[in-house]
């Protein structure tokens, strides 16, 4: 990992993508971020998700502690008041901690929280900020919260379910995102999760998304490596052509 804060790397590098490492063998995950780490990605996303805010239950602290990587860690909160449970995933060595506006009436209160962390890895590196919108979530509640964030995510499938398709008006909220974004005259980065794949990355990445989020199409078949710089590669031709 370079030194310097994760924001600004986060911008140096973009549009880029963030690998859904839960969609991995689990059992050969040391070995998947190596391949990882030799392909130009630079951030690996962990979902956390408590049974409770999405259906799902998957991990927690104890494995984004256990994942030894120099990769930048974007961990995902799918949780319910996550006020309670933010410090144990930047003690966990989190890099960029999202966290779900429909989560907690306090979600103003928990981002200056996160504020006010020091990260565990480098304490001059920082902790990026983010704050996620559920599909149905009018982008209007993001507007209040901006000047505490560094990036926002747009869910593009609903949290916790398997085997969706990307919902199609999310295409249009990227682009009423990027507006607010520009508006606000802050460098807040922009975020896309769910159902993204081969055939639909290069469309996301030309609307000027910052970052993407991939976890299946990259652990699918047998070449984990060979499909993350694909992906990669077809997200930056996307924004240079």
């Amino acid at each position: 990992m370079q030194p310097g804060k994760a924001i600004d790397l986060l911008r140096q590098v973009r549009p880029t993508l963030s690998v859904g490492v839960l969609s991995a063998d689990l059992l050969c995950l040391g070995a998947q971020l190596a391949l990882l780490e030799e392909t130009g990605v630079n951030v690996v996303h962990i979902d956390v998700m408590d049974g409770r805010f999405s259906p799902a239950l998957t991990v927690g602290p104890g494995f984004i502690r256990a994942m030894r990587t120099p990769l930048l860690k974007d961990v995902h909160l799918m949780v319910e008041e996550p006020s309670e449970r933010v410090g144990d995933y930047v003690a966990a060595g989190a890099d960029i901690i999202t966290v779900h506006v429909e989560s907690t009436c306090h979600i103003h209160r928990v981002l200056q929280q996160l504020g006010e962390m020091e990260n565990a890895n480098d304490p001059g590196r920082g902790i990026v900020r983010g704050l996620a919108l559920n599909p149905g979530t009018p982008l209007a509640a993001a507007q209040p919260l901006l000047e505490e964030v560094d990036l926002i995510l747009l869910l593009a499938v609903n949290p916790g379910w398997r085997g969706q398709k990307f919902i199609a008006s999310t295409l249009g909220r990227i682009a009423e995102a990027k507006q607010m974004i520009a508006a606000s005259r802050r460098e807040i980065l922009l975020c896309v999760d769910g159902a993204i794949t081969r055939e639909n990355i290069g469309e996301v990445a030309g609307l000027g998304v910052d970052l993407i989020v991939a976890g299946s199409a990259v652990f699918v078949g047998k070449s984990p490596g060979e499909n993350a710089r694909s992906l990669l590669e077809a997200c930056r031709a996307a924004c240079s052509g």
